[in-house]
Order: structure tokens, then C-alpha cells, then sequence
């Protein structure tokens, strides 16, 4: 991996954690508890939706875009977008009441048509637009937003979807642009062999991302069904504050992921892997520490006072957001060998024991029992993706500790970059 594509890659997450705790903090303070609840099931609904749109346009696209014709790859991706971001809002609308489905629809068939854009990025190894796209992702919701609120004097929540459909729009005409110049129709076909291979990849991948959804978004449904909308919103922003500590990973995992697809498994794979480990471990380490730092008021000054619970709800998950900080790292390298089964196997064990565990304590304990939950799952389903990379290399303790000259390599290479 190059380190210029890592420092840019931070660079980007960094700037996307900004704007998303600039976002946090007002939707927090112009919507209350409520209205942040509201935003996030619906997240969570159009979350849900995404993992089976996702069987044709996420990772598969990404892993093909290079093994196949784009033009027959991406076809196909666009069609499913279609079918698949009207049926299955509607399908979840018979699941559980749903105030905002028609927004939904909205929300489901534009992100799906740009995540198709976003993972021909990352199959092209053209990590730099991904990650400006990424950015721009947020920048633009943002300022939609905040021109629909200020000048069109806007003020329901559902100004929050209206803007994100406008910015997934916006982005998707421009990485069409982008992209598809050099595009031939005529190559398209309607092969069953091509079908085949990003169904067959496509499922087995979201089956696992999906699980895995489930089991770090479960509490908010039992949440919603035993303690109120309201908890939702004050638990969210806890979730929100630790989950920003996998911006290290993320990074570090898309250009891991996308140097495997690209070259069909290089025989340094796992040396890769071990480095992103280390700093994934490393630098994730140190931002939980400062976040865990922050006094408890400072979070209700800057959220509001119905959100003095936030530290504490940081404190309870910092254990398991630390692991999957770390074994996302291991997760994409084997999504990026085709070794999915383990990933689905990873996930369907957190799930169980969130479904019933959740099911048990949140009644009881509320906000403390769903994160106690959520830590005790994420850390059970990172010790089985570890234990099933360490049954093919070699264990040690210096794998998640950089040693002397790989530190002082980064600092170089970062100094180098700013100046």
C-alpha cells in the first residue's frame, strides 16, 4: 500500500468525521431527542435496505469491475438499483410502522444508484475520487440542508431526508460523468455466467455486512419498543461518538480490500493485513482515549442537556468498539481473498447473542444494558474473526503494537506529507 493513498485516505475520514459531528450537533439541538431518534431509524431502515440493493451494487462491483467488461457489470448493478430501492422499502413498510416511506423510496433508489459509482471507484484502485466522493457525501447534505432550513425556512425533520436524496442525486450525475465517458452499450449483454458471479459473490458478502448490521443496530429497535423513541436519540449519539473511532480502519480496510481485488490475493497479503492492523490498533487506541477524556458536561453544553448520558454510554462500548476497530481489518482481508464464509459466521454469533441478550437486559436496564449488550457482542464476534486469521499465521503480540521504525516511518512520511 502507498502511503501517500493512506494519508489521503485519513485525510478524508478525518474531514468526514468533522463534518458529521457538525451534523450531529445540529440535528441534536434543532430536532432534540425526538427528531434524532426519527433520523435514525429511518438510517437504520435505509441501512437494511442497502444490504440487499448492496448484492449488485456494493462489493461486488468492486471485486468484478476488474475481472469483467465495467459496462456489463455496472448495467446490471443499475437495474437492481431500480427494482430493488422501491420493492424492499415497501416490504419493510409491512414490518413495522412507517411514517416517511415515500422518502425512504427516495433515499433507497438514489444511494443505491451512487454506491454502484462509489465501488467502481474502489475496483479501479481510484481510492482519491472515492474518497472525494466520500466527502463530498457529507458536505453536501449539509449544505443542502442548511439552505432548505435558512433561506426556505424549512423546519420539519423530514428536511433531513429531502437534502440527502438531493446530495445522492447531485453525486451520482457526477461520477456518472466521471466514469461512464468511455462506456460502450454495445458491450453489454445479458449473461448468466456474469449474473451468476455477482449474485453468488454479491449475497454471501452482504449476508455478513447485514448481520452485522443487525447486531450493531438491534438495541435501537429494542430500544424504541421498551424505552421510546426518545432513548433512541440519546443512545444513537453515544454510538455516534464511539463509532467515529473506526474512521482509522475504515480507511485502511477500502485500501486494503481494493489492493486484494485488484491483484487476486498478492502473496503479501497477510503482511499487509498486519501492518493495517498495527495501526489500526494504535492510532484507534489513542482516539478512544482523548474521546474518553472529554468531561461528561461538555457533551450536554455542546448536544444538549438531554444528552448528559453520553459519556457513560462511551465509556460501556469503548471495549468492543475497539475490537471491531481491529477486526475490520481482518474482515477485509479475507473479503478480499473471496473467504467470506467466516465473515457470515463472525456475525450470525454477535447476532444471536444481541437478539437475546437484548431481549433479556434492555427491558431492565435501558440505555446501560443495551450498551453492555453491544459491547459483549462486538467483542465475541472480533475474537472469532482473530481466532480464525491467527489458524493461518503465525500469533504475536507485536502484531498490534507498531515497533520502533514502522513509527518512525509514519511520522517521516506524515511530516512529508505536510510540508
Amino acid at each position: 500500500m502507498k502511503s501517500r493513498r493512506i494519508l489521503e485516505s485519513f485525510a478524508a475520514r478525518f474531514i468526514i468525521l468533522g463534518l458529521n459531528f457538525g451534523l450531529l450537533i445540529f440535528t441534536t439541538n434543532f430536532w432534540g431527542t425526538e427528531g434524532k431518534g426519527t433520523i435514525s431509524l429511518v438510517i437504520a431502515d435505509l441501512a437494511i435496505i442497502g444490504f440487499f440493493s448492496n448484492i449488485f451494487t456494493g462489493s461486488s462491483v468492486s471485486y468484478y469491475s476488474s475481472k469483467f467488461q465495467a459496462e456489463q457489470v455496472v448495467s446490471r448493478a443499475y437495474i437492481w438499483s431500480l427494482i430493488s430501492g422501491v420493492i424492499f422499502p415497501v416490504l419493510l413498510s409491512w414490518l413495522h410502522p412507517m411514517d416517511h416511506l415515500a422518502y425512504l423510496i427516495g433515499l433507497s433508489v438514489s444511494f443505491s444508484l451512487l454506491t454502484t459509482n462509489i465501488n467502481l471507484f474502489i475496483g479501479r484502485q481510484q481510492i482519491g475520487m472515492f474518497n472525494l466522493f466520500s466527502v463530498l457525501q457529507q458536505a453536501i447534505h449539509l449544505a443542502v440542508m442548511l439552505a432548505l432550513i435558512y433561506i426556505f425556512n424549512v423546519r420539519s425533520v423530514e428536511v433531513y431526508f429531502v437534502a440527502l436524496i438531493v446530495c445522492y442525486i447531485i453525486l451520482y450525475v457526477a461520477s456518472s460523468v466521471l466514469l461512464l465517458r468511455g462506456f460502450k452499450i454495445f458491450n453489454i449483454s445479458w449473461s448468466k455466467n456474469i449474473f451468476r458471479n455477482l449474485f453468488d459473490y454479491g449475497w454471501k458478502s452482504q449476508l455478513s455486512a447485514f448481520l452485522q448490521f443487525l447486531n450493531n443496530r438491534a438495541s435501537f429497535y429494542f430500544l424504541e419498543y421498551f424505552r421510546g423513541i426518545s432513548s433512541v436519540g440519546i443512545f444513537s449519539v453515544g454510538v455516534a461518538f464511539s463509532e467515529a473511532i473506526w474512521t482509522v480502519s475504515k480507511s485502511l480496510s477500502v485500501i486494503l480490500y481494493s489492493d486484494l481485488v485488484a491483484k487476486d490475493g498478492s502473496a503479501d497479503a497477510i503482511i499487509k493485513t498486519k501492518i493495517s492492523l498495527r495501526v489500526s490498533f494504535m492510532v484507534s487506541l489513542l482516539f478512544l482515549i482523548i474521546i474518553l477524556l472529554i468531561p461528561a458536561d461538555w457533551y450536554a453544553a455542546i448536544l444538549g442537556a438531554d444528552f448528559v448520558q453520553t459519556k457513560i454510554i462511551i465509556l460501556l462500548l469503548a471495549p468492543g468498539i475497539l475490537a471491531i476497530a481491529v477486526s475490520n481489518i481482518v474482515g477485509h482481508y479475507f473479503a478480499g481473498i473471496n473467504s467470506l464464509r467466516i465473515l457470515n459466521i463472525k456475525s450470525a454469533i454477535g447476532l444471536i447473542f444481541t437478539l437475546v441478550t437484548s431481549w433479556l437486559v434492555i427491558p431492565k436496564w435501558g440505555l446501560l444494558g443495551a450498551c453492555v449488550v453491544t459491547t459483549l457482542s462486538y467483542l465475541l464476534s472480533s475474537m472469532v474473526l482473530f481466532y480464525r486469521f491467527y489458524e493461518i499465521t503465525e500469533f504475536r503480540m507485536s502484531d498490534f503494537i507498531l515497533s520502533k521504525s514502522e513509527l518512525t516511518v509514519l511520522i517521516t512520511k506524515i511530516r512529508g506529507k505536510a510540508s
